[in-house]
């Protein structure tokens, strides 16, 4: 059968460009998204134990103004670095809010109680928070599942004295928390478009895959948040009292 030169020409161009595009994004060369940053002055991280150990010190001239430390997952485990981020973290100009990752494997009450137990409160201290994500196997949400989230959310409430935020993709947050927890600020990971204009959101993870340069972890990419307001808005943002 005879090729077409032209056409296989054409093809393997497309191909390549697809290639080279895809390693651009996944090494953060490119970003997709580019939140104005008039529009968007305050800027943020997220951090976790895959950041390593993080110097808070070179990280705090990047340009942030506040960061989420991850502190608990499920029922018993603590980020292994939590305490130290938290130490170090609390003593720079930095506001910063501690999160824990929702499973859907064991009761909300109790991983609840393990977050409680394990973040104490600091001046200024951004409003906990619960990361609801699809993971493994679990890509749907069930009753249940509402139900134990409502638990983890009512007893961290109660505990700190503030409604804690939601962290979620946008897929979840149509199928689960738009229409369960309207009353709850969203925090809304979207990494590869801007959010979907029905997310009433207050914090937008923008990107994955910048490098800031101050850890070492075998992570070298670092979340990048802004949050939904201006600077003054952000200063009177709620806070754990």
């Amino acid at each position: 059968m005879k090729v077409n030169k032209k056409l296989f020409i054409a093809f393997s161009a497309i191909t390549v460009i697809c290639i080279t595009t895809a390693s651009l994004l996944y090494f953060g060369i490119v970003q997709i998204n580019h939140p104005s940053k008039d529009k968007y002055p305050v800027r943020g991280v997220d951090v976790s134990e895959y950041q390593g150990n993080i110097d808070w010190s070179v990280l705090v001239t990047r340009d942030i103004d506040f960061a989420f430390i991850k502190a608990t997952e499920g029922s018993s485990y603590t980020d292994e670095h939590f305490s130290e981020n938290w130490e170090k973290a609390s003593k720079t100009d930095l506001r910063i809010g501690a999160y824990h990752f929702f499973s859907l494997e064991s009761s909300g009450k109790l991983q609840a109680e393990h977050f409680c137990d394990s973040v104490q409160s600091v001046p200024n201290m951004l409003p906990p928070v619960v990361d609801v994500e699809p993971y493994g196997t679990y890509k749907e949400i069930t009753e249940k599942d509402v139900s134990e989230l409502t638990d983890w959310l009512t007893v961290t409430e109660e505990y700190y004295g503030i409604k804690p935020i939601i962290y979620t993709t946008s897929k979840w947050y149509n199928k689960l928390i738009k229409d369960s927890f309207p009353d709850y600020d969203i925090w809304i990971r979207s990494v590869y478009s801007k959010p979907n204009k029905d997310v009433n959101w207050i914090f937008w993870q923008y990107s994955n895959r910048m490098n800031l340069d101050s850890y070492d972890g075998e992570e070298k990419y670092i979340d990048m948040n802004v949050f939904c307001g201006s600077a003054e808005e952000f200063l009177d943002y709620p806070k754990v009292q």
